[in-house]
């Protein structure tokens, strides 16, 4: 899951300026979607089992997948749009899409220019090595070389603590580099990894941050639109309620991550 205060600063910048007046003209974004009839959804697409690129060129996962059924809910049609996770706020901004369906952690820090749907899944950010790396406390990861995807909020807390890291694309680039021995630990959102690493035999130790709660991942759309999240939470709500949730949660995650 995916946070970086340069990058949110710096998206404020260059594209708060361009849309404040479509934000400020349009009373709200949802009778505009009524109007064209599709919404348009942003993720990665490099996160798998939660968005990812099948082997037919299709962006499938369980976040695209809530984000189409969220989308049928509402009457309207679906376009996926996959872009860099680091960019991904700014490009909300800019109009690029209308939300960002992509695991996305809900920060206080996020909130500041965005506003959330959801959470519609909790998670937890922890590490991950090789077995046998000797790695079993935050302490361990002093003068090792830790891996992150660019621009998710694990960035930031590493930065913080000190750590020697490298910044990647996404989640199979991550667990590339940990398994050829290029980094000496990943930080991650703990199903992800799981999932992937299991899925693809890769074998690992693993444990939780001690310091920090689990998170929810939220939808994130621009601010000013009431009405649009709330139509957004209330097709979420009801697939949560009559059971659509937890058999696309069963689908691609195996579980109910709620």
């Amino acid at each position: 899951m995916t946070s970086r205060r340069m990058i949110l600063k710096s998206a404020v910048v260059a594209a708060g300026f361009a849309v404040a007046g479509l934000n400020a003209a349009a009373a709200d974004e949802l009778e505009t979607l009524n109007e064209k009839g599709v919404i348009r959804i942003a993720m990665s697409g490099a996160y798998p089992p939660f968005n990812f690129v099948n082997d037919q060129n299709e962006v499938v996962g369980f976040d695209p997948a809530i984000g189409a059924e969220i989308a049928s809910r509402m009457g309207l049609d679906v376009e996926i749009v996959t872009t860099a996770w680091d960019g991904i706020i700014g490009g909300l901004l800019a109009n690029k899409y209308d939300a960002i369906v992509g695991s996305m952690t809900i920060t206080a820090e996020r909130d500041e220019v965005v506003d959330f749907v959801g959470p519609y899944y909790s998670d937890k950010r922890a590490i991950f090595t090789k077995p046998g790396a000797g790695i079993s406390s935050l302490e361990d990861l002093d003068g090792k070389r830790v891996g992150l995807t660019l621009g998710e909020t694990h960035e930031d807390w590493a930065r913080e603590r000190g750590y020697n890291i490298n910044t990647y694309k996404g989640l199979p680039e991550l667990l590339l580099e940990l398994e050829n021995g290029r980094v000496d630990a990943i930080v991650n959102d703990s199903i992800a990894a799981i999932l992937a690493m299991t899925a693809k035999e890769q074998k690992f130790e693993m444990f939780a941050d001690p310091t920090t709660e689990p998170f929810g991942a939220g939808i994130a759309i621009r601010e000013g639109n009431p009405e649009l999240a709330s139509e957004m939470q209330k097709a979420l709500d009801s697939m949560m309620e009559d059971g659509t949730y937890l058999e696309i949660a069963e689908k691609w995650i195996g579980a109910d991550i709620r």
